[in-house]
């Protein structure tokens, strides 16, 4: 059997990049695909025994589609008429495709999206056409929501593996929302996370929560505006975790696919200097569900001015895990040692808007 080999997509402002890897050490960078064109969103579904990419794809021209492709981008799909299309009663069109979310193993076929103007999009079919989630579109809260300095949309969608019904979003700038009902209906859940900075100290509805994600024993972190929590109960009570980190705001909020309790950060400076702090770049990990933090700089540059956006990290579920992020001066790292150490793949691309990994299962090459 052929040794496992590892797959890095990487969205930029100006097209995609496909690495690929043996041993999470080396990296062969391929030629760009999409050039010019802004590749937001990355999925990667490896449910199934196969291999597809998903790729929000915005042109300036064409406007804003999800792409796939099953044969590690030497061809790409795409409906003639569109594959994420609002209805025509809704006066509504894509602006940007934000997230991909391909859900568990257990439910093949279906692949979530996130979309600004701030929607949700359900697909059945592997992501090849995509229906949109009316009560989302259609919430009594909308009129509340708000563009962050990114636009209004849904960038994170985060399917319950252990529940078909549980589902949670989050809104920028509108904050955590959960469906018990598999998205028949929507309930902000908020309660506990400070928006200090607001004249309303505490709202249920409005928050700008940047990312949230799911640990191996399901609870929910959160990266906010000017802050990072934990909740333990599904979102209905948040909990600050940021005593130990150098600030509280930042984008990344990345978790163990398998061990309870880790979870990564990159802390900024501030809303107003959205740098790492004296310019020193550098991962943040818990092991203990956000009672300690351990700073993890490795192998990075010494001095690092840029940003790292919220979709630009994520892990493997390699073990150990593999750590990925890009910066918006075009440079991506990788740890093949849960964040112990990382090594530079590729320099000098376009603003890195996206990065996903997969372990593939052989026998495949870009």
């Amino acid at each position: 059997m052929d040794s496992p080999r590892y797959l890095l997509a990487i969205g930029t402002k100006k097209g995609l990049w496909l690495a690929t890897s043996q041993d999470r050490t080396t990296w062969a960078v391929g030629a760009p695909q999409f050039l010019m064109q802004e590749i937001p969103s990355v999925g990667i579904d490896t449910r199934g025994g196969r291999t597809r990419l998903l790729v929000g794809v915005r042109s300036e021209h064409f406007g804003p589609t999800v792409a796939h492709s099953d044969d590690l981008g030497a061809t790409w799909t795409e409906p003639e008429a569109g594959s994420v299309v609002f209805p025509e009663d809704t006066g509504a069109a894509v602006e940007r495709i934000w997230q991909i979310r391909p859900d568990s193993e257990d439910r093949p076929g279906v692949v979530w999206v996130g979309a600004e103007p701030i929607s949700v999009w359900k697909s059945t079919d592997g992501g090849e056409t995509f229906e949109l989630n009316r009560p989302l579109w259609e919430h009594p809260d909308r009129d509340r929501w708000g563009p962050g300095a990114g636009g209004a949309a849904v960038h994170t969608v985060v399917p319950d593996p252990a529940d078909d019904d549980r589902i949670h979003l989050a809104i920028s700038a509108g904050g955590v929302y959960r469906s018990t009902d598999g998205g028949a209906s929507w309930s902000a859940r908020n309660h506990g996370i400070s928006a200090y900075f607001l004249p309303d100290p505490e709202p249920e509805v409005g928050q700008c929560v940047h990312k949230i994600a799911r640990d191996a024993d399901g609870r929910l972190y959160a990266q906010n505006h000017r802050g990072v929590y934990r909740s333990d109960d599904a979102g209905d009570t948040w909990t600050s975790i940021a005593d130990g980190l150098p600030a509280d705001f930042g984008f990344v909020m990345l978790t163990h696919p398998r061990r309870s309790g880790t979870a990564w950060v990159v802390p900024l400076v501030s809303d107003w200097e959205r740098v790492a702090p004296e310019g020193r770049l550098a991962v943040h990990r818990t092991d203990d569900a956000g009672s300690t933090w351990r700073r993890l700089d490795a192998g990075l540059p010494e001095y690092d001015w840029n940003t790292v956006l919220r979709d630009a990290a994520c892990v493997d579920a390699a073990d150990p895990v593999g750590v990925y992020f890009g910066t918006r001066g075009g440079s991506v790292y990788a740890s093949a040692d849960e964040g112990e150490s990382f090594r530079e793949v590729v320099s000098r691309l376009p603003d890195v808007l996206c990065v996903r990994a997969a372990v593939l299962d052989g026998g495949q090459g870009v």
